[in-house]
């Protein structure tokens, strides 16, 4: 029963409770990682996710089998997340760039790892993080990214911008960063 994507499906449409579990247990795992791409504390991250099952479950009967179903999750949780992060007011869109984090030094020589990446991102302010990984790791334009969160298009791209920027200073620090590309 856990391997037939689709019959869980159908099952969960009718309210089966074993098979929305089923669902739950084979995409959370996943789908915490998205939320906590754009969310740095791990229960508000957890949160979001189970918020975004709800919605998940509500709309089920919505998925009309185009494209990939934990695609389909995934657009609902990265919606959630900046859905929670514009709601708590943490995404900052001005031009100020937040020096005051500290600089964290990498544990294994030379070596970037998953962990040590995400602790960059982390630092990000969160208006560039959001822009950040809406962009670069879910692939959406810029027009789609200022719809999302309700900012120009021009400031979607200063904020990728200078966010690449500031990854790459942090990385060049360790003597690690490849050069930044404008005009994205």
């Amino acid at each position: 029963m856990y391997g037939n994507e689709n019959y869980l499906i159908k099952k969960s449409v009718k309210g089966d409770q074993q098979a929305q579990r089923l669902l739950y247990d084979k995409f959370a795992p996943k789908m915490l990682g998205v939320c906590r791409q754009y969310i740095k504390d791990l229960h508000f991250a957890e949160d979001v996710m189970v918020n975004g099952f709800i919605k998940v479950f509500r709309n089920l009967e919505s998925y009309q089998n185009k494209g990939s179903f934990e695609g389909w999750i995934r657009t609902i949780m990265v919606r959630e997340s900046i859905s929670f992060l514009r709601k708590r007011q943490f995404v900052v869109y001005d031009d100020e760039v937040f020096e005051a984090q500290h600089e964290e030094s990498v544990d294994k020589e030379g070596l970037l790892d998953v962990e040590y990446v995400q602790h960059l991102i982390d630092a990000l302010p969160e208006g560039y993080k959001a822009v950040f990984l809406l962009h670069t790791i879910e692939g959406y334009s810029h027009q789609e990214i200022a719809e999302m969160l309700e900012i120009s298009e021009g400031t979607s791209k200063s904020q990728l911008f200078k966010a690449r920027k500031m990854l790459q200073d942090r990385l060049t620090l360790k003597g690690m960063a490849p050069k930044v590309k404008s005009g994205d």
